[in-house]
């Protein structure tokens, strides 16, 4: 984007401000803004198999107490093949591991990007990582990573040591999805396709989550069964509320906010974001139709650049952009995102001349 402005407009003074809504990219992006120490933990993929992952502490060393993670390091679907994708035998367990990391470090306050899930666990895996104690039908000790497929098997759930270990640590949840936990818009009907669950696992999954959801009511006394955003990661959202007692926020919001936004752009003349398809369904949450909303406040125009424009991409147009750009149009997708780059400084250089 920065080098088709320069092309079209000698002399334009670009602000480059990168933008994450609490997926892949979201620790980056604040990271870039602030202060921070860049860490590397030993963790499990959403597989169960050791990895690293980074995440960030925020500050000088000797003030540095806030993390910024983001579960798709960890437990995310980037970090699986095609034919790994199986929403029943995938686990937030990693993520878990991240947390326990930070707390470690010192960290007192946790914020943490959801998007890019693998998982629909209802963050089971990540409360098990952090000390949670699982029991089946038998009452015997579940000792295997918790996955969505294992949702059914728990009966009774003992987080004494989860409770102790997050005393004084303060978990706020990025996150711009609305998604109840179950039903059909829960996390299983709506998300579970895209991470590898046929028709009859979706059922299965969003059986396991409405029982979680009632061993929650029933021995945590918390209700977050229709919490919107507790759907969010494959329920990990609800996992938040339930076992950490967790803030959700929007993700957009606190990225806009650490990388001082506002401050960035109001003396600006235009704004250029990006989406992979614009449609009916980004009024739903997508970070570009945020981002215009933020930069109006200074009457700074929005103009996003985007891979397709979908069905009904004009209520998202009307709902606060300038205009919509399709980067490549009429070439196959495959081709459009190999030359992403390209293609994308050439419709910024056409627009602005």
């Amino acid at each position: 984007m920065a080098d088709g402005v320069r092309q079209a407009v000698a002399g334009a003074e670009i602000e480059q401000c990168p933008i994450s809504d609490g997926g892949e990219g979201f620790t980056e992006c604040i990271a870039l803004a602030n202060e921070h120490q860049m860490v590397e933990s030993v963790c499990t993929d959403p597989l169960g198999r050791q990895m690293t992952a980074r995440w960030c502490l925020l500050g000088t060393h000797s003030q540095a107490d806030t993390a910024i993670i983001e579960m798709a390091s960890a437990s995310g679907l980037i970090l699986l093949s095609q034919n790994e994708r199986d929403a029943t035998q995938t686990s937030t367990f990693g993520t878990g591991q991240l947390i326990d990391s930070a707390i470690q470090a010192g960290a007192k306050q946790i914020i943490l990007g959801i998007g890019g899930s693998a998982t629909n666990d209802a963050g089971c895996g990540m409360a098990q990582a952090l000390g949670a104690k699982f029991f089946d039908q038998q009452d015997r000790l579940i000792t295997e990573p918790i996955t969505g497929g294992l949702l059914n098997q728990i009966a009774r759930i003992d987080v004494s040591v989860l409770c102790e270990k997050l005393q004084g640590i303060d978990i706020v949840v990025a996150c711009d999805v609305t998604n109840p936990l179950t039903g059909p818009n829960g996390a299983a009907h709506v998300y579970a396709p895209q991470k590898g669950a046929t028709p009859e696992q979706v059922e299965q999954l969003d059986t396991g989550l409405r029982h979680i959801a009632e061993l929650w009511r029933n021995q945590f006394d918390a209700e977050v069964e229709q919490t919107p955003g507790s759907g969010a990661a494959g329920g990990l959202g609800g996992g938040l509320l339930a076992f950490c007692g967790a803030e959700l926020r929007s993700g957009l919001d606190i990225v806009l906010e650490y990388v001082r936004f506002d401050q960035r752009v109001k003396d600006c003349d235009l704004c250029l974001s990006g989406e992979g398809q614009l449609d009916g369904q980004s009024l739903s949450g997508k970070a570009v139709l945020g981002l215009a909303k933020a930069a109006a406040k200074h009457n700074v125009p929005t103009v996003a650049f985007v891979g397709k424009l979908g069905k009904d991409y004009e209520k998202a147009i009307a709902a606060g952009l300038k205009d919509a750009i399709e980067v490549g149009p009429g070439l196959p997708p495959a081709q459009s995102m190999s030359r992403a780059a390209e293609l994308l400084k050439e419709a910024v250089f056409r627009l602005l001349r």
